[in-house]
C-alpha cells in the first residue's frame, strides 16, 4: 500500500484529515500515466536520472590558462572586498580606512596584472601548441609535415642500421 500522510488540525476537536497517496504516482505533483501503472513497474522499479548527460558547447580550457583564470578570479575577488571594506570604513569614519584605501589600490593593480596574466598565457599556449584544428587549420598541415618526416627519417635510421648488421660477419661466401 501507498504511503499515508496525516495532517492533524489543531487541537480544538476537528477531524482528523488522512490521505493516501495513490501507489501509482511516482511523486506527489507527478501525475501516474497509464504505462506506469502496468505490472511491469512492479517488476522492474523505473528509475528516473537526477541530471542527463550533454555534449560540452565548447572545448575545455588547457591547465596554465585555467590556472591563471582561477587565480584571476580569486584575486579580484579580494580586490574587490577591500574595496568595500575601505568604502565602509570611510563612511564610518575609522582610523583603518586610509590604509584600506592603500592596500585597495595595490590590489587593484595586482588585479589587472592577473586579469592580464590569463590572456598572455591563453596566447603563449595557443601559439606553442598550435590552433585548434580545423579543416583549414595550418597548425595541422604542418604538425603533419612533421609527423611525416619524422617517420621518413626513422624509415632511414632503420634502413642504416638493417645494413650495418648485415655488414658481412657470419656469411660463408661473398657474392
Amino acid at each position: 500500500m501507498g504511503t499515508v500522510e496525516r495532517r492533524e488540525a489543531p487541537s480544538d476537536g476537528a477531524a482528523t484529515a488522512t490521505a493516501e497517496r495513490i501507489p501509482e504516482a511516482r511523486d506527489r505533483d507527478i501525475p501516474a500515466t497509464d504505462r506506469e501503472t502496468t505490472d511491469e513497474r512492479d517488476a522492474q522499479p523505473y528509475y528516473r536520472p537526477l541530471w542527463v548527460e550533454e555534449p560540452a558547447q565548447r572545448r575545455r580550457l588547457p591547465d596554465p590558462v585555467r590556472t591563471a583564470a582561477v587565480r584571476a578570479v580569486l584575486v579580484i575577488a579580494v580586490t574587490l572586498i577591500q574595496a568595500m571594506v575601505a568604502f565602509l570604513c570611510t563612511l564610518a569614519g575609522s582610523w583603518l580606512a586610509f590604509p584600506m584605501v592603500l592596500s585597495s589600490v595595490a590590489s587593484t593593480v595586482v588585479a589587472t596584472w592577473a586579469a592580464l596574466d590569463v590572456w598572455v598565457t591563453r596566447q603563449v599556449w595557443n601559439q606553442r601548441h598550435g590552433v585548434v584544428s580545423t579543416p583549414s587549420s595550418t597548425a595541422r598541415a604542418l604538425r603533419r609535415e612533421r609527423r611525416r618526416a619524422r617517420r621518413q627519417e626513422r624509415a632511414t635510421e632503420r634502413a642504416e642500421k638493417r645494413i650495418r648488421n648485415r655488414g658481412g660477419t657470419g656469411q660463408l661466401s661473398h657474392s
